[in-house]
C-alpha cells in the first residue's frame, strides 16, 4: 500500500494531491455512479481494468508533463474523498483542459467551481499557460455554469474525445 503524499494545492475547502495506488477503490466507486457518468463514456461505467489503466496513465503523466495532471480531491475539514480535478493536455491536441469529476454527494456545494477556479489560476499564474479550455456535453448545463464561474467563456463547439463538445476558454490576462 502506497502512503498518500501531502496535498500540493489547497483551496479554502479542498486538498488536491497526487493519486497513489491505494486510491483505486475511490475512483472505481466514483465511476460506478450513473449520475456521475451520465455525460462521459457514453454513460457507461468504468470497469476495474479501465480504472487500473487510467491510474497508471495518470501517475505516468505526472513525470511526463510536470505541473500538469489529475489530482485526488478531498475535503479539508473531514478528509472525505470528493472526486478529482485535472489540468492536462487533451490527447492529440496542444490544448490544455481543466476538468473535474465529483461524487454526487459533493454536487451543488461549490466544490467544482472552487477547484476549477484554483486550477485556472494556477495554470496562468504558476505555469504561465496562454490558454485553458473546458469541455462539456451539450446538455450538461451544470458543468457549463461551473466553467463560466471559473472564468472560462463559451467559444463554440469542437471535436474532442471523438465527439462534438461545447468549448469554453480563458486566456491568460497577464501573458
Amino acid at each position: 500500500m502506497t502512503s498518500p503524499p501531502p496535498p500540493w494545492l489547497q483551496t479554502l475547502r479542498l486538498d488536491l494531491r497526487a493519486f497513489v495506488t491505494s486510491d483505486f477503490d475511490d475512483i472505481f466507486r466514483l465511476d460506478q455512479d450513473p449520475r456521475v457518468t451520465r455525460y462521459i463514456n457514453g454513460g457507461r461505467r468504468s470497469t476495474r481494468a479501465h480504472v487500473a489503466i487510467a491510474m497508471r496513465r495518470i501517475r505516468r503523466n505526472y513525470r511526463r508533463y510536470p505541473g500538469l495532471g489529475t489530482w485526488r480531491a478531498s475535503r479539508r475539514d473531514t478528509g472525505a474523498f470528493v472526486g478529482w480535478f485535472s489540468l492536462k493536455y487533451i490527447p492529440r491536441t496542444v490544448e490544455i483542459e481543466v476538468g473535474y469529476r465529483l461524487r454526487h454527494e459533493a454536487w451543488g456545494q461549490g466544490f467544482a467551481t472552487e477547484g476549477a477556479r484554483e486550477l485556472v489560476r494556477y495554470g496562468f499564474d504558476e505555469l504561465g499557460l496562454h490558454r485553458i479550455i473546458g469541455l462539456t456535453h451539450r446538455d450538461n448545463v451544470a458543468s457549463q455554469r461551473v466553467l463560466q464561474k471559473a472564468g472560462l467563456d463559451p467559444v463554440g463547439w469542437g471535436r474532442y474525445y471523438g465527439q462534438r463538445l461545447r468549448v469554453f476558454a480563458a486566456r491568460n490576462p497577464n501573458p
